[in-house]
C-alpha cells in the first residue's frame, strides 16, 4: 500500500489538567521548559500555556491546557495526556488518502491550529463507517512548514 505523505516525526504533545499553573509548576519550573505562547478559545474550550523543548526542526511543543469551562466540551483536561501531534509532510493528501482507507476524523477539517500550523484531528473512536481511528487516544495531524520537511523527510 503505497501512501501519498510521510510521518515526519513527534509535532506535540498536549497535556490538560483541571489548573495549568500545576502543569506549568512541573513542566516549566521543575523541568525547564520555556514558555513560547498562549491559546484561548471559547469554542474548543482551552486556556493553553504552548511550551517548547529542543532546537530547529527537533523542537517539540507542549502544550499545558485547562478548560475554560469545566462542565462543557471539548473537555480538555478529562484525558491527562490529551493529544499527541505528528508532523505530516502533505496534509491535504494524508486527509484525503486515510479518509478513503476508513480513517475517522474529528469535526472542524483542516483548520489553523493555535501554533499556526495547518492541523486536523483523527477521532479517538471509530464507528460503522469510520472503523480505523485512535483507540481512545486523539491524534492532531499537523502540516510541517517546508524546513521541517526537508530536514526530516527520509529518502
Amino acid at each position: 500500500m503505497t501512501r501519498p505523505f510521510q510521518v515526519l516525526g513527534i509535532q506535540q504533545i498536549a497535556i490538560g489538567g483541571p489548573d495549568k499553573n500545576r502543569l506549568r509548576t512541573l513542566w516549566v519550573d521543575m523541568l525547564g521548559l520555556e514558555v513560547t505562547g498562549n491559546f484561548r478559545s471559547e469554542r474548543e474550550n482551552v486556556d493553553e500555556d504552548i511550551c517548547a523543548m529542543g532546537q530547529g526542526v527537533h523542537r517539540v511543543e507542549v502544550d499545558l491546557m485547562q478548560p475554560l469551562d469545566p462542565d462543557k466540551k471539548p473537555a480538555v483536561h478529562t484525558t491527562p495526556l490529551n493529544h499527541v501531534g505528528l508532523w505530516i509532510d502533505d496534509l491535504p493528501s494524508a486527509v484525503a488518502w486515510l479518509t478513503a482507507q476508513g480513517v475517522r476524523f474529528a469535526p472542524g477539517g483542516i483548520r489553523q491550529g493555535a501554533a499556526g500550523y495547518d492541523i486536523c484531528f483523527l477521532h479517538p473512536k471509530s464507528n460503522d463507517q469510520f472503523p480505523i481511528a485512535g483507540e481512545g487516544v486523539l491524534i492532531e495531524l499537523a502540516q510541517a512548514p517546508p524546513e521541517v520537511v526537508a530536514a526530516l523527510r527520509s529518502a
